[in-house]
């Protein structure tokens, strides 16, 4: 399937990593009593050095492994305390007049803040308004808060300790026009239907399965695996009939989170076809562009939003550095950038609105989805949740999380729950949901939908209202609010839905029909959450026992290496490597996994020069990635490879009869081939890069990103990234056929 590849963001699934700035950490051994930032730069540098600033700026957080690599976390706890007092002792108007990074995010940030509101407090330090968010009720705090620019936000968020942070969420709630969803004592869940091909009927039956735990009333949200228009339009149309048959549209919306100029295109296609329109976010410009994003697109489709849908976005710490563009800021203030980005963007929304009440515009924090180069362990994954919902609150935002982690880091299926108990005071707008941990298609971990159950029945969370009615309605909660027989049975509201639709057979009929999707669906590796364990929040042991033999296989095939014996099979191989030493420094140093050896690129050179002047059309590059069994297992690569010949000699094209083999490589690297390939012919080339997939699907799935330019960009390093190529995504022999995969390719290729 294809899709456009973009930040790592939520739907986004890059894992690289451009160290911005310099690794080191940050040391302040003393500082003068009553001392601030400004002082203290001043001080130790003779000016206000802007690198030095933001270090000691960053030297405020709690420990992550992102700001270690950008330079600018602390070296030890003394200088943390010694950067927090400097930091507490610093006006507001000092960090709004010294901004740590300018560009056009930031001004729209600092145009669209409440200027009457920052002059009452301007002249606070840190300290005083930490003081002030902590000791002072909702309406003492919302008359002062829009007066904040993003990087106040992120300083103060820093100086708060989790039960701070706990505290400061437990008073601040904007909840969404006309509903429960962002409200006090409300949880609500997007439901994320992922499919590892897109089918309808994988996305449909993971709605029908969350509503049987009732489940579901934030958001129908699938990640796309196509980002075509066709594809979109068919995941929306999945989705928007199953609202529209239990008249819930005007409560809950759908969307598909494919690139937000792709969702428009659908719409004007097909009028009526989406609802909520989706885009990640980035905190600065530049990474905004790595997914063909702009302040003034984005404002311009805010202005469009008329109806009662508005904008839904996802963020994440760690998503700009990763992609090489941190700026050498830490990734609090990046996040808390997003949320002003986000703010700026509802009230240009709110103000296209006709009837004046305001569109839903809402957020999630995808904290966890971009790897152990950001943070490594359970309690930062708490500190980072914590920190993004204060900050998204004290942004006037409905804020949801993703609790997650990757098969990567060292947050393992377990851990999430209690990750979830230490978050969940904090009273986030909502959740994921999926029917089990282990999405079938991002390969990630996240909340399944008995989460929900269990921490509704901890902490007395409620589901919007109208949507708890229609749990009552299709008999899955009776009118005391508690489960019926029928809770945990999809094939119920199934038949619900059936009824819905004026079927007229028996329920033996329909369950019959029902039982048969159900086993499709399940063939696809698309589980679904049938019943319960001992309590109506566990899994079914059987299915339990099932996700985490998925996860022990996903860690297996991290850490699986790609043979020289199977090196050897790939006709006319030739063997190359990044500047990764061996497998464990090649997941905990993502970047070195994207440059290629200096013996590499004197094999590319021979390589090409080899060619002479009969340069080929394309070029196959194939990488182990974060799972070398998705190469090497049967079925895999030689048929795509033998189908990808055959269709490419048949339309013309010339391949090169070498394949080049990289031990440790990223997509980067497939693009640096490209430059030390194709830099030379003035027609360039194609590089087809096939490379393992994040495991945890149970698939051992691999992609295929096609790079296509001439001489221009090839040979200017760096010009073809995520932005300009394309990727076919899931291949294997359990989800998109390597053939089918092949023919997609081709088609694209002659397309780009």
């Amino acid at each position: 399937m294809v899709k456009i590849a973009r930040l790592a963001v939520c739907g986004a699934l890059s894992l690289v990593l451009i160290a911005a700035g310099f690794a080191g950490a940050v040391n302040i051994p003393s500082v003068k009593p009553g001392e601030d930032v400004g002082q203290y730069v001043t001080r130790i540098k003779g000016s206000l050095d802007q690198t030095f600033y933001k270090q000691v700026v960053g030297a405020a957080n709690a420990f992550k492994e992102g700001d270690e690599t950008i330079g600018v976390a602390a070296d030890n706890d003394l200088s943390r305390e010694n950067a927090r007092k400097l930091l507490a002792n610093t006006k507001i108007s000092f960090i709004h007049d010294n901004v740590l990074f300018k560009d056009n995010v930031q001004k729209l940030i600092w145009d669209t803040i409440d200027f009457a509101q920052y002059e009452k407090i301007k002249n606070w330090t840190i300290g005083e308004l930490k003081t002030f968010l902590l000791t002072k009720d909702e309406a003492a705090i919302k008359s002062i808060m829009y007066g904040l620019d993003s990087d106040v936000i992120a300083c103060v968020v820093r100086l708060m300790s989790n039960q701070e942070l706990i505290a400061f969420g437990q008073k601040i709630f904007t909840n969404l026009p006309g509903s429960n969803l962002g409200a006090r004592g409300y949880l609500a869940a997007r439901v994320q239907p992922n499919s590892p091909t897109d089918n309808p009927l994988d996305i449909k039956w993971q709605v029908l399965d969350a509503w049987a735990y009732a489940v579901g009333d934030q958001v129908l949200g699938t990640n796309p695996v196509d980002s075509t228009e066709k594809s979109v339009y068919a995941v929306e149309s999945t989705l928007k009939d199953l609202l529209t048959t239990f008249g819930l549209e005007d409560y809950l919306p759908w969307c598909c989170l494919a690139h937000i100029d792709v969702q428009a295109a659908v719409e004007k296609s097909h009028p009526g076809s989406t609802a909520i329109f989706f885009q990640s976010l980035a905190g600065t410009e530049s990474a905004n562009k790595t997914f063909d994003l702009t302040v003034k697109k984005m404002v311009d489709y805010a202005k469009s939003r008329k109806g009662h849908y508005g904008l839904y976005f996802e963020t994440g710490q760690g998503a700009d550095f990763t992609n090489g563009h941190g700026h050498g800021f830490d990734m609090v203030t990046h996040e808390s950038r997003k949320y002003g980005f986000a703010r700026a963007l509802k009230q240009y929304v709110a103000a296209a609105q006709e009837n004046g009440d305001g569109a839903w515009v809402h957020l999630n924090d995808v904290a966890g989805f971009i790897g152990p180069e950001c943070f490594k362990t359970r309690e930062q994954l708490v500190r980072c949740c914590l920190e993004d919902i204060a900050m998204g609150k004290l942004h006037g935002l409905t804020l949801g999380l993703d609790i997650c982690s990757t098969l990567h880091m060292p947050v393992t299926l377990d851990d999430l729950a209690w990750c979830q108990d230490q978050i969940m005071p904090a009273n986030p707008a909502y959740l994921m949901a999926l029917p089990t941990r282990n999405d079938p298609m991002l390969s990630y971990l996240t909340t399944q939908y008995q989460d929900h159950v269990r921490i509704r029945e901890k902490f007395g969370f409620k589901v919007n209202d109208p949507i708890w009615n229609f749990f009552k309605k299709i008999q899955v909660i009776d009118e005391n609010g508690r489960p019926t027989e029928h809770f945990g049975d999809p094939k119920w509201v199934y038949y619900q839905y059936r009824l819905a639709k004026g079927d007229v057979r028996s329920q033996e009929e329909i369950y019959a029909e029902a039982q048969k999707q159900i086993d499709e669906v399940i063939s696809h590796g698309v589980d679904l959450a049938i019943g319960y364990g001992e309590h109506i929040w566990d899994l079914e042991p059987t299915l339990d026992k099932k996700v985490h033999a998925t996860y022990d296989d996903a860690k297996t095939s991290l850490w699986t290496e790609m043979s020289e014996e199977f090196i050897s099979t790939i006709p006319n191989s030739i063997s190359i490597k990044t500047t990764a030493t061996d497998r464990e420094d090649y997941i905990s140093s993502p970047s070195k996994g994207e440059v290629l050896s200096k013996d590499a690129i004197a094999t590319l050179d021979k390589l090409r020069n080899s060619w002479g002047k009969n340069t080929p059309d394309v070029l196959f590059v194939i990488s182990d990635g974060l799972n070398a069994k998705a190469i090497m297992d049967d079925g895999h690569l030689f048929p795509y490879l033998k189908e990808m010949r055959k269709l490419l000699k048949a339309a013309g094209y010339k391949v090169a009869k070498e394949n080049v083999v990289i031990t440790g490589g990223r997509v980067r690297a497939g693009y640096k081939v490209g430059e030390n390939v194709f830099n030379k012919d003035k027609h360039g080339g194609v590089i087809v890069h096939i490379i393992g997939e994040r495991p945890g699907s149970g698939h051992h799935a691999y992609s295929a990103y096609i790079a296509k330019a001439d001489k221009k960009v090839w040979s200017k390093a760096g010009t073809m990234d995520h932005d300009s190529a394309k990727v076919i995504s899931g291949i294997s022999d359990t989800g998109l056929k390597p053939a089918d995969a092949a023919r997609a390719t081709v088609d694209l290729i002659k397309k780009m």
